[in-house]
């Protein structure tokens, strides 16, 4: 029987190089409750011949929070169409496996766009909506997130909404404005470590959240941010455990809030991804555990 609370979740981010199939022998075999993977591998193994039957039956047993991710949320004009196409596409892929959510976040992705003179530098990169009003952006990228939510729904789905460190709205009040405004029932916060910390927030604030709010949580670390806009790739290149956070910490900031729902292990470190993912899955759950529950 699959858990209803506290449970552990492999993240593919932490066996990045590996297939779906892969993954799921990996979350089973170690014991995790559940899986949160992205639609690229769904895709990928369902392009390969597999049919959907295939692909629940080798799911079976697992926990299916959501799987990732609606990429530049706040787009405009005839890109906020594609994006919705894409959410829909997401959500197809989503009930393919019988995962309960989709994960959406903020753009812009690439860092570049906000170097000094970008626009002349770089003049074809996606912008988002950084040029824009903060009450303006929020307006905007509420309204999309209502129709992706809408979307979602039709599918009996939640959103699950991470608002990534280095694009606006980066704080967990503008994230909480955001959902507010959305004004959805089935639209939530997946709360990220190493998002918090990069964007100023820190355990006081995460354990200000009200419980009903987080879907979902990212049990990740990070290098040393001395400030300036974080580049995801260097300061998260490092196991868990082995960076700057005191991660029990935040750990137990969760917990105040009342929150008993599941845990990931989001991995993006580059040496780990190289190893045996058996053993680093193992490493990840035995800290999960003893973080969580000792």
């Amino acid at each position: 029987m699959i858990k209803s609370h506290n449970q552990l979740v492999f993240h593919s981010m932490a066996s990045k190089p590996n297939s779906l199939a892969i993954d799921i022998e990996i979350a089973k075999s170690v014991g995790f409750d559940g899986l949160e993977t992205s639609g690229a591998k769904i895709s990928a193994y369902l392009d390969a011949g597999h049919d959907e039957q295939a692909l629940k039956a080798r799911l079976d047993g697992l926990f299916l929070p959501g799987i990732g991710f609606l990429i530049d949320l706040e787009r405009q004009g005839e890109a906020r169409k594609q994006m919705l196409q894409e959410a829909e596409a997401l959500c197809v892929l989503a009930s393919a496996a019988g995962a309960r959510g989709i994960e959406a976040i903020t753009g812009p992705l690439d860092i570049r766009v906000f170097e000094a003179d970008a626009n002349k530098h770089h003049p074809d990169l996606y912008r988002g909506l950084i040029d824009l009003p903060q009450t303006e952006q929020l307006e905007r990228t509420a309204s999309n997130l209502r129709a992706v939510a809408d979307i979602a729904a039709t599918y009996g789905l939640i959103v699950y909404l991470e608002s990534l460190s280095w694009t606006p709205l980066n704080s967990l009040d503008a994230q909480v404005r955001i959902l507010d405004l959305c004004k959805r029932d089935n639209v939530r916060l997946v709360i990220d470590f190493w998002h918090a910390y990069t964007s100023g927030d820190g355990p006081e604030r995460v354990a200000r959240l009200d419980k009903d709010l987080i879907y979902g949580v990212h049990l990740c670390d990070s290098l040393a941010y001395s400030g300036g806009v974080p580049n995801e790739a260097a300061l998260r290149d490092v196991p868990t455990g082995a960076g700057v956070l005191d991660l029990q910490s935040w750990v137990d900031a969760v917990k105040s809030t009342g929150y008993k729902g599941w845990w990931s292990c989001e991995l993006f470190c580059r040496r780990q991804h190289q190893e045996n993912s058996f053993d680093v899955a193992r490493e990840l759950k035995a800290l999960m555990e003893k973080l969580i529950f000792e």
